[in-house]
């Protein structure tokens, strides 16, 4: 907005005449113009400015001037019944202009301030000192420099520069719009420099990612307050240098400056982050002792650090406990348990959410979004798109990025393309999302295509991009191509390799049998293999039937991950598909004497916006009776269409009947048999499992999907299954 012309301006209802003011002490002592100083609601102001009215005292600039004052500046005030009153008059003076230009810099609607110093001009009044720091707020909420320069050239033109407020607005304005230059310009500048200005510089720093010349200003102040340590402290943990905040705020108690709720609220996000959870309960010993256990701010931050430290139990009790909640509140509660994994709590939270009418923000679904697409809500997720799109004026692109994850994990790879093709503007994280979407549903070449689209459009990948391109590789067996990616990654881009790129290559050469080729790559590897890697090729072995090298894989991975029943599962199926029955029960009997059970088989699966959980030989579903009874029909219907059960991945030296029925009882063919009791023929199933998902069950998925005419789509730990008409997307190679 220039401030060159008097756009919207705002044309007067009705207006009062200039007349003389009676004598200004019995204007001050008039009881309805006393009672304003008392008044605690605009209703109660709307009542004495008709008294006013009725007494004539409104034709009185002094009282206009406390009548402006009260509705554009008070916190019981109302602007736009201020704007009313104020265009009543014919003839404002300086103090009315500068009630209503503070009154509006402080709105929602600080660009007004602006226009409204565009009309004073035109009107002939003259700014003071009072108007300008005001108006330079407003530049800094609105981050408009380009004004802000103007209302800078109004100062110089009128001598004002050296005024002490003046001059600490300006380098705010430039600091918030991210001009540190002419911000530090004004400051050196200027032989007037105190906390204030020195912490206005700083914070400004602190803002734009600069946090060591803030710190480096910091250091060369004379005289630190709370508010210069605050900026400090803030700017660290909102760039996540927790330690660096923790380590400033015992430089701040050894100086003895009392720490404030800014300081607090910064100090527990600070602990969050680093895990710093003996500290966060002495800030809450600090909350509780000043009797400050009702303020909302302190105790969402208290919150949001409790669950990020693991400690859900208090953070979830602190937040029952509340008398009042915000929308901070629920999102804190809803975004910890997201953070810490416990998925059916958020969806659980959320619903709470909404049924006590708080209306969810960004944030709200930005938390919420990651737990719909672990647990495969892909309904709630079509609900949460449908209201933002509803209910929100533009969708931001972190929104659509979440978007684009939870339909791709959720098995919606197409809902996933149309948001990612929708978008005005794509980050990075975009192109990743849709990238690594394609890659775990098996779509290579898409993937692929994307990256060269991403490329030419002059975005440079990352580290996370490659994962996705490996992962695409990987998923199809992509041998050749996959080493020409990782090469290019590490001499084109200049990335340098990380666990996740290697774990891709080594899963890659490994199920391709290329061990050498394997071996070579761990060993040359700039990082320290760890369990995932290992375990990659522990699976690769057992793919194989690499029994030796399997061995050497898994002692490895036992020294890495003493405590993981994984390397033990994968080592006994090694030597089970092998024969080897005794090995077999060794290492069984080392697995029972760690304690240690291999993790049972889960599969969620979404119908009518409840998420519905199904463990293996699981019984204690409300509608058990019938999903085993439709469990019996498919099974029945498997053996008509000449299915033969696959039991080399039973562990155990049973005999064939008893392994086919522990086949039958997978948590995955559960989930399936419950979707075909629960949804509308011909509808997709859709079904989320932990792990690998075995050859049987994936034999007879395909099966099941054409005997039912069902598409059934599933996710597994590693990629996504899309099982239609008697085949699958991922043409057996997972």
């Amino acid at each position: 907005m220039a401030l060159s012309s008097p756009s919207l301006l705002l044309s007067p209802s009705f207006h009062v005449l200039p007349s003389s003011d009676p004598p200004y002490r019995v204007l001050q002592e008039h009881p309805s113009l006393k009672l304003l100083s008392k008044c605690q609601s605009i209703r109660t102001f709307k009542q004495i400015h008709a008294h006013i009215i009725k007494t004539g005292l409104h034709n009185t600039l002094f009282a206009l001037s406390k009548l402006i004052e009260f509705s554009a500046v008070s916190r019981s005030g109302d602007i736009s019944y201020a704007i009313s009153l104020f265009n009543s008059i014919e003839e404002p003076n300086l103090f009315i202009w500068n009630s209503m230009i503070r009154g509006l810099s402080m709105s929602l609607s600080p660009a007004l301030a602006l226009v409204f110093f565009v009309r004073m001009i035109y009107s002939g009044v003259e700014p003071n000192s009072y108007t300008f720091p005001f108006l330079l707020k407003s530049c800094a909420k609105l981050a408009s420099a380009h004004e802000g320069k103007q209302i800078h050239a109004h100062v110089l033109k009128l001598g004002f520069v050296s005024d002490v407020f003046i001059h600490t607005s300006l380098i705010n304005m430039y600091a918030q719009s991210g001009e540190m230059n002419n911000a530090q310009l004004v400051f050196d500048q200027s032989n007037f420099r105190d906390a204030i200005s020195f912490t206005a510089l700083i914070a400004g720093y602190a803002l734009w990612g600069y946090m060591d010349r803030a710190r480096q200003l910091f250091d060369e102040m004379p005289v630190k307050d709370v508010v210069s340590w605050n900026a400090m402290i803030a700017g660290y943990a909102q760039m996540g240098r927790s330690k660096e905040a923790l380590l400033l705020f015992e430089d701040m108690r050894k100086a003895n400056v009392p720490p404030n709720e800014s300081t607090i609220v910064s100090v527990l996000s600070a602990c969050a982050q680093s895990n710093a959870l003996d500290l966060g309960n002495s800030m809450r010993s600090w909350i509780e002792d000043r009797g400050l256990c009702s303020n909302l701010k302190l105790v969402n931050a208290l919150i949001d650090m409790y669950s990020k430290c693991g400690d859900l139990q208090t953070a979830r009790e602190l937040f029952d406990d509340m008398l009042e909640r915000d929308v901070i509140s629920w999102n804190v509660m809803i975004g910890g348990y997201t953070h810490m994994c416990s998925y059916k709590e958020a969806l659980a939270l959320f619903r709470e959410m909404l049924a006590s009418g708080v209306e969810p923000t960004e944030i709200t679904f930005l938390s919420i979004l990651p737990s719909c697409a672990h647990l495969g809500a892909i309904d709630l997720g079509k609900w949460i798109h449908a209201y933002i799109n509803k209910n929100f004026n533009s969708v931001s692109t972190s929104l659509s990025t979440s978007l684009i994850d939870l339909y791709a994990k959720c098995g919606n790879i197409v809902a996933a393309r149309q948001v990612f093709d929708g978008m005005k503007i794509k980050s990075l994280a975009s192109w990743n999302a849709m990238i690594c979407g394609l890659a775990m549903h098996g779509q290579a070449d898409k993937a692929f295509e994307l990256f060269s689209k991403m490329s030419s459009d002059g975005i440079e990948p990352n580290e996370i991009t490659f994962v996705g391109i490996l992962s695409a590789c990987k998923h199809a067996g992509l041998v050749d191509l996959g080493q020409q990616f990782f090469s290019s990654m590490v001499q084109d881009y200049k990335i340098s390799p990380k666990s996740q790129h290697y774990g891709c290559m080594i899963d890659l050469l490994g199920r391709a049998g290329l061990f050498e080729e394997a071996e070579s790559l761990l060993q040359n590897m700039e990082v320290k293999p760890d369990g995932a890697i290992w375990g990659s090729l522990l699976g690769a072995c057992r793919d194989h039937g690499r029994v030796e090298l399997g061995e050497l894989v898994a002692e490895r991975l036992f020294e890495l991950e003493p405590d993981n029943p994984g390397a033990y599962v994968l080592l006994s199926n090694i030597y089970a598909g092998a024969g080897k029955w005794d090995d077999v029960a060794r290492i069984r009997t080392r697995l029972n004497d760690r304690g240690m059970k291999k993790v049972p088989g889960c599969t969620t699966i979404e119908v009518d916006n409840v998420v519905h959980e199904f463990l293996v030989g699981d019984k204690v579903h409300p509608q058990s009776e019938d999903i085993y009874r439709m469990l019996e029909e498919v099974d029945e219907q498997l053996k008509v269409f000449g299915f033969v059960a696959d039991t080399s991945e039973v562990l155990y030296d049973m005999d064939e009947e008893w392994k086919e029925g522990a086949l039958s009882h997978h948590s995955e063919k559960l989930a399936i048999a419950f979707g075909l009791i629960s949804t509308k023929p011909g509808t997709p199933i859709r079904i989320i499992k932990n792990l690998r998902v075995c050859r049987n069950c994936h034999s007879a998925t395909k099966l099941i999907s054409k005997i039912f005419n069902r598409e059934i789509i599933a996710r597994d730990r590693n990629r996504f299954h899309h099982f239609k008409d008697g085949s699958c997307s991922c043409n057996d190679y997972w």
